[in-house]
């Protein structure tokens, strides 16, 4: 059991517009982030905007803030979105548990489910995107092309195609097979499905278009839900946490 109780999980610092989504006995929990915030700052300045108003811990990956009785809160972060993308998050209240989970990402034993609108419509209502991939990291700043060895793959299926004749706009569920930066936003723009949105991979005169008829200027791309089952304190848990899909998905469909 953990020794974070109720108290804990309903006083966290949480940032704006974030939400705790479910916790278990074990102290895992999930957050839905919304899309702008930031998983974790990289500076004081990135504070107001980050997923908790606290200080990060990078050498950690913790949150620290002090309680109502003075005593240091920590929590421990265990998967990072992109400030752009919006849904689950996954946190952990004890540093074994953080690091017994953390293990489940890193051996592909986490099932997630993204949706995503993208410009457009697939040639086929359900495809696997198999894809080799290059990744670099220049100035903080990551690059993700399609063009490289690193293997990812997906599994895609449309949930509403689009109706539109001239700018089809497509709701799809998207299932990451391997977990690379920014993988789902590069296999999207390969197959000319670029994500409505997407600033660095996607369609610049549509998302231009797009955002003066509608307003919205975000990356609709959501991380729906997070689920698997893990092994701690000599005991098998289950975990499933679900972000439900914001409504602008559904006026911009």
């Amino acid at each position: 059991m953990s020794a974070a109780g109720d108290d804990f999980w309903t006083q966290l610092p949480l940032g704006d517009g974030v939400v705790l989504l479910t916790h278990d006995a074990n102290g895992l929990a999930a957050l839905s982030k919304p899309a702008g915030v930031l998983s974790h700052p990289n500076t004081a300045g990135d504070l107001p905007r980050a997923l908790l108003r606290a200080p990060y811990r990078a050498e950690g990956e913790y949150f620290a803030w002090n309680g109502p009785d003075g005593r240091e809160n920590r929590l421990w972060l265990l998967n990072r979105l992109d400030s752009a993308t919006s849904g689950v998050i996954l946190v952990a209240a004890e540093e074994p548990l953080a690091a017994a989970v953390r293990l489940h990402f890193r051996q592909k034993r986490v099932h997630k489910v993204y949706n995503a609108l993208v410009f457009g419509r697939p040639a086929a209502p359900q495809q696997v995107w198999r894809d080799r991939l290059a990744v670099e990291k220049r100035g903080g700043q990551i690059r993700t092309s399609a063009a490289g060895h690193i293997p990812a793959e997906c599994q895609m299926r449309v949930l509403r195609p689009g109706a539109a004749r001239d700018l089809p706009r497509t709701l799809l569920q998207l299932e990451p097979l391997t977990g690379r930066s920014h993988q789902l936003r590069v296999q999207c723009a390969k197959r000319h499905l670029p994500i409505v949105g997407d600033q660095t991979y996607g369609d610049f005169a549509r998302n231009r278009a797009f955002a003066k008829a509608t307003g919205e200027k975000r990356l609709f791309l959501h991380s729906l839900l997070t689920e698997f089952e893990y092994e701690f304190g000599g005991r098998r848990s289950r975990f499933a946490a679900k972000a439900p899909l914001p409504p602008e998905f559904t006026a911009a469909g």
